[in-house]
């Protein structure tokens, strides 16, 4: 006879199940902007960039931004129309190779150069665009992409772009998908001459021009994706430090607004704190020629490359809140580690189209979790990630569409990174898991990578099935349930809510003892030479469990 059947608890789950694969089924609709902005279209496909140099006017007097972008690519196959990428209301005046003036058309935020010049493979070309205009101002920067034009607290402009979602293009013109990086970039910024601009990679030179303004010459010496290409304009005061990582010498830099100093020098000790645990996870910091720099913006943060920004008020947490509900938030600064941890995933291993960004947020925001672990120990990451599992909504996969510039769900933070954990558990070999985290950004150095890569990496150097987990943790949005009913010494177990060849294996602890089960869609069955009496799978799992009954012969 039945002790306990919880049918209300089914029903819910029930439920649950239909409302995830209504969300699972819903679709979006694109423009034809979309797709030219978010696929590989053969204006694009036929030219390798090689090299941009970006140089620029920035007037806080009318918030404009003009000037212009020398792009240097190689011939791939003989085409003569060109595609590139500058949004509205900033507009292209002139395009010129070779001194001769190019004809081009704009199709709302693309533009198409007609060349003249012969394009035979394997040529390096180049080409001038000039533009100008007034980009997109950023209200709630950087969810809101654009340009922040405020002022510090004594009133001195304090200027910065954030702009990873709406894309570079917002105010530069560029070849403006992620497939395709420079190899290097000269950026070059003109301004107020009781300013400083900080952009990334190393500072060239600063030159005194005879109207007011001055311009700094900043190259960088890696490749670079568009939307890390930042510009940073304020009263800033600076200094630098040298920390001894796995490379050797790596130069770091700190620019804050002149006022902030003394509470910076101490707060940003966390940068330091930072590098070291990540290049315990991760392997080196990837862009060791072109340094790493934290600079204060007047928004909260984001990952430029080798110029990390920050605006998160010099407290611990995020906006002095912790965001993982565990109490390990309140003991860093949230956006000094998250956003620095993105220099591994999102700036050396960079995702191919925008719906490939999870791999950007999962593995950054898994990297906080790795963060509180090498300092406060594995239970305190452990809480970190699980508190971290009440942002999850559910409401749709963590991967997006692809070709329309159409990332997936804001779940892609939590939820990837919960998946990562759960990950690591099947692992289960500290070290084994640690090489893979350093072999993914070894051997994917500075490159672009598609969702597809990354699974058959994480398969291959894991050495587990893992096609099934990735389905139903990267593309539905439903919760596996391990369901179990008891009957005395035996224990029958599935797993419900899943894909169809979902397989993981799982730590479970019966009695208070541990077990690892290799649960399918089908019953299956374990006998103890005693009465089971408890059963809970192991807590750093992502899944939920269920009893469906316990039965007395």
């Amino acid at each position: 006879m039945y002790k306990t059947v919880r049918i209300k608890s089914q029903l819910i789950i029930l439920l649950l199940t239909l409302f995830a694969l209504g969300a699972i089924a819903q679709r979006t609709s694109f423009t034809r902007q979309d797709t030219l902005r978010g696929s590989i279209t053969p204006e694009r496909e036929w030219w390798d960039l090689s090299y941009y140099h970006l140089s620029v006017k920035v007037d806080p007097q009318d918030s404009s931004v003009s000037g212009t972008n020398l792009i240097r690519y190689e011939v791939l196959t003989p085409k003569q129309l060109m595609q590139i990428d500058l949004q509205t209301p900033m507009k292209i005046s002139k395009v010129t190779q070779n001194g001769e003036e190019i004809d081009f058309r704009r199709d709302g935020n693309v533009w198409y150069l007609s060349l003249k010049q012969e394009q035979n493979p394997g040529d390096t070309n180049e080409l001038l665009v000039e533009f100008s205009g007034q980009p997109k101002v950023s209200r709630r920067p950087p969810w809101d992409g654009g340009v922040a034009w405020k002022t510090d607290a004594k009133g001195n402009p304090f200027i910065a772009n954030a702009n990873q979602g709406a894309g570079a293009s917002l105010w530069w013109p560029c070849k403006d998908h992620p497939y395709d990086e420079p190899d290097s970039m000269l950026i070059s910024v003109t301004f107020p001459d009781d300013l400083m601009d900080v952009s990334n990679g190393r500072l060239r030179s600063i030159e005194k021009n005879n109207d007011g303004t001055k311009t700094v010459n900043w190259f960088v010496a890696n490749p670079i994706n568009n939307y890390g290409v930042n510009f940073n304009i304020g009263k800033y005061a600076h200094w630098h430090e040298t920390f001894k990582g796995e490379k050797g010498d790596l130069d770091c830099d700190f620019w804050v607004i002149d006022y902030n100093l003394e509470k910076a020098k101490e707060h940003f000790k966390q940068a330091t704190m930072m590098l070291e645990a990540f290049e315990y996870w991760f392997g080196p910091y990837p862009f060791y020629e072109d340094g790493y720099k934290l600079v204060e913006v007047p928004y909260p943060g984001m990952e430029h490359q080798s110029s990390v920004t920050y605006g998160n008020g010099f407290r611990n947490g995020f906006t002095g809140r912790d965001i993982s509900n565990s109490g390990w938030g309140e003991k860093f600064d949230f956006i000094i580690i998250h956003e620095s941890g993105h220099e591994w995933f999102a700036n050396n291993i960079t995702y191919f189209d925008g719906a490939d960004m999870w791999i950007h947020e999962s593995f950054t925001n898994y990297s906080e979790n790795l963060f509180v672990e090498y300092f406060w120990g594995k239970k305190a990451g452990g809480e970190y990630i699980r508190g971290s599992r009440l942002s999850i909504n559910n409401d749709r996969p963590i991967v997006g569409v692809h070709g329309v510039n159409y990332s997936g769900s804001g779940d892609m933070y939590p939820k990837g990174a919960n998946m990562l954990h759960t990950l690591r558990q099947m692992v289960d070999d500290d070290e084994k898991w640690r090489s893979i985290l350093r072999g993914l950004n070894r051997d994917f150095y500075h490159q672009t990578v598609k969702t597809k890569e990354i699974e058959e990496y994480l398969i291959e150097h894991t050495g587990l099935p893992l096609d099934g987990f990735f389905r139903q943790y990267l593309y539905d949005v439903r919760i596996p349930i391990f369901e179990y009913a008891l009957i005395d010494s035996k224990m029958r177990y599935r797993w419900g809510n899943v894909v169809p060849d979902f397989k993981m294996k799982t730590k479970v602890h019966i009695n208070n003892e541990i077990h690892w089960l290799e649960p399918s869609r089908r019953w299956k069955e374990l006998e103890l030479d005693k009465k089971i009496t408890s059963v809970e799978v192991d807590k750093d799992f992502y899944v939920a469990s269920f009893e469906l009954a316990r039965l007395k012969d």
